[in-house]
């Protein structure tokens, strides 16, 4: 995080750079992993008796888990100009939108029940980058004392030889 203060026209102007770390997980990838858990379920269990116990042991097993999405380490890169009339840096408040806004913020040393929670929490909540960046887009617009905005997420690809990227801006005009 870097704060930039300036004058200009006896304006103060402060702008504020923040880097907001999160997870996301390929909805692309999670639907091709779907398909082959389901196409290896009818292999499995074609032309059988479902058993309750047997699907609840082959959910357990490798064949239930054949394929899992990939998720990537995202970045979010805010830059956010503020109102000249506020009297405290909104840094917590914007971060606690952002993370949000995201809803899979990263996680330091984590349990086995919290990585677990979070493994949910990805699962339940695919995004692409350009999800992401219009989820921002949207929480920073409602957070006061924002005037302007300029950000740009990361999803460091784990399947792909490049990252996916996807910026947004409102009222960005070069300083």
């Amino acid at each position: 995080m870097s704060i930039e203060a300036r004058l200009k026209n006896a304006m103060f102007h402060v702008e504020l750079k923040i880097d907001v770390p999160y997870s996301s997980t390929c909805p692309c990838s999670a639907a091709l992993s779907r398909q082959l858990v389901q196409q290896q379920f009818v292999d499995d269990f074609a032309n059988s008796p479902l058993q309750h116990a047997d699907v609840l042991t082959w959910l357990g097993s490798t064949r239930g888990i054949l394929a899992t999405p990939h998720s990537q380490r995202s970045n979010a890169q805010l830059r956010v100009r503020l109102d000249d009339y506020l009297d405290d840096l909104p840094l917590i408040a914007i971060i606690n939108d952002a993370e949000a806004a995201l809803g899979t913020a990263v996680q330091t040393a984590v349990k086995r029940a919290d990585e677990q929670a979070f493994a949910l929490a990805n699962g339940q909540n695919l995004m692409f980058c350009e999800d992401a960046a219009r989820r921002l887009n949207l929480a920073l617009k409602r957070s006061p004392g924002i005037n302007a905005f300029h950000l740009r997420v990361v999803h460091a690809e784990s399947l792909h030889a490049h990252d996916a990227v996807a910026e947004s801006r409102w009222n960005w005009e070069a300083a």
